[in-house]
């Protein structure tokens, strides 16, 4: 356990330093999945070096330090932590309802933020995944999440990781309640899950949680009948070759799914 009471990234990796000018190099390697400007402020580099290395205890703290400039920074390593890292289920809600919270400032602050719409959704989504379908479908968290993806994709078309979340949540509503009434009532559909999975991959074909969640929605869909191209994803997301922390945990997690 690390100080602060968070727990330890347990991948550590030289590579994922990214100190000094590193960061700026490599930084369209970093965020081609979700688009984020380099930001012009030394203590939000800062946070971003915390997070890229694994350290997100640091970076959520070094990102409010900053104020609004660092929120998406503190918003995505809260996520990213309670979703990998956090053991304790309640801490784990809490920690992604303060980060959608965040989100929610970062948009009133700058309605343009591409990236703080996506990041209220991931946080929001990965929130809801924590509770039972009845109640996150009854506090209406399916249609905020939907609104904010589709927002992050009118302010930025090229936001990879935005397609991925819509094609989970067009997936997840279906395998939910049905198509007939995830299409009706919610307007999900298959196929457009499908579209937004492959949008992803051609814009960012070195992401390994496109693979996932691609994998993940084919079998909430279709079952055993899509179970060998499921398959084939979670191979090539467990040889996709990670630039970060967050990639190293997604590609380790690939690799635990082809162990189970």
């Amino acid at each position: 356990m690390a100080k602060g009471g968070w727990a330890k990234f347990p991948y550590a990796d030289k590579g994922y330093e990214y100190a000094g000018a590193a960061l700026k190099k490599s930084w369209g390697r970093l965020h081609r999945g979700d688009c984020e400007l380099y930001p012009g402020d030394a203590s939000v580099q800062e946070a971003w070096r915390s997070y890229h290395r694994g350290d997100f205890g640091t970076a959520i703290e070094q990102g409010l330090a900053a104020g609004n400039a660092g929120y998406n920074v503190a918003s995505k390593a809260g996520t990213i932590y309670a979703t990998y890292l956090e053991k304790s289920d309640s801490r784990k809600l809490k920690l992604l309802e303060e980060a959608a919270d965040r989100a929610e400032k970062s948009i009133k602050a700058d309605a343009k933020n591409a990236n703080a719409y996506y990041l209220h959704a991931l946080a929001l989504g990965r929130y809801s995944q924590g509770l039972s379908t009845a109640v996150a479908l009854k506090r209406g968290l399916g249609g905020k999440i939907k609104a904010s993806l589709d927002k992050a994709i009118a302010l930025q078309a090229k936001h990879a990781d935005a397609h991925i979340a819509l094609g989970t949540w067009h997936a997840e509503i279906v395998g939910k309640v049905g198509a007939l009434v995830g299409g009706m009532t919610y307007g999900a559909k298959k196929d457009a899950a499908v579209e937004h999975f492959k949008k992803a991959l051609k814009l960012n074909p070195d992401s390994a949680i496109a693979r996932i969640e691609y994998a993940n929605g084919l079998l909430t869909l279709f079952g055993d009948a899509r179970m060998k191209d499921a398959e084939k994803l979670y191979v090539e997301a467990a040889k996709c070759k990670p630039a970060d922390a967050m990639e190293r945990l997604d590609v380790e997690l690939a690799k635990s799914e082809l162990e189970d």
